[in-house]
């Protein structure tokens, strides 16, 4: 398994965001943010890109 370099954002009406799934890739986020979207839960799913601090 690779490093988890894409987050799926749950963000609700409110502007509350909270992160709901991790993927290597951005298509699995993707694929993953489509399922929950899918729900009809009336909240959004946002993919981002997971910000890694780098090792001095």
């Amino acid at each position: 398994m690779g490093e988890l370099q894409w987050a799926v954002i749950r963000q609700d009406d409110n502007g509350n965001r909270y992160r709901v799934a991790s993927c290597e890739t951005r298509e699995e986020a993707e694929t993953v943010a489509g399922r929950f979207d899918g729900r009809g839960t009336g909240c959004r799913y946002l993919v981002e890109r997971i910000d890694h601090p780098r090792a001095s």
